[in-house]
Parts: structure tokens; C-alpha cells; sequence
């Protein structure tokens, strides 16, 4: 059913309480889903994977743009109030898009 490191927490869960032997509707029933949902998880989980975004970025478009108005001199809390949050909110997607762009 695909490697587990690869999976989200979700997707883990269902498969871990299918393995314990659970009946699909009980598991719906915890999720407040309905059977088909667990289902779908079921099959999408058994998909291969290949780990790598779509477009092959490793930022999303809001880490991009900070970045870039960053580089060009723009202040945190300038930032902050275009998106509608906090100065340190800004600063911690620059940090989260560094450490992203070191890996």
C-alpha cells in the first residue's frame, strides 16, 4: 500500500485502523465521513508517489514573493500588512522558505 513516510497523517490512520480490522463505515464513522471517503483514502494511498510538486517548485507563491520583495528592500511589516498578517508571521515564512530552499 506505499511507503508510509510518504503519506499523510490521514491517509496512515485509515490504513492503520483497516489493518487493526476495523469495518470501513466504523472508520467513517470516526472520521464523520462516509464509507466511500474511506474508500477513496484506501485507493489514493496505494498510488506511487514521486515526491516532487508538479511545477518541480519547492516554494509556494507566497514564500516566492516574499523572498523577491524581500530581496528588493521591502520590510517585514510592510509585507505583513499586504497579506493581511503580522510582521513576525512574514518573518517566519522567509525563515520556513530558507530552510526549505537549503535542503
Amino acid at each position: 500500500m506505499g511507503d508510509h513516510d510518504s503519506l499523510r497523517p490521514v491517509e496512515r490512520r485509515v490504513l492503520r485502523l483497516v489493518a487493526d480490522g476495523v469495518d470501513h463505515i466504523e472508520i467513517a464513522r470516526r472520521f464523520r465521513r462516509r464509507p466511500d471517503f474511506v474508500d477513496r483514502v484506501i485507493e489514493y494511498a496505494g498510488m506511487p508517489r514521486t515526491g516532487i510538486s508538479p511545477t518541480g517548485d519547492t516554494l509556494r507563491p507566497l514564500e516566492r514573493r516574499i523572498l523577491k520583495r524581500r530581496a528588493t528592500g521591502d520590510a517585514h511589516a510592510d509585507l505583513g500588512l499586504r497579506v493581511d498578517r503580522s510582521a513576525g508571521h512574514i518573518r517566519r515564512i522567509e525563515q520556513m522558505a530558507a530552510y526549505k530552499l537549503a535542503r
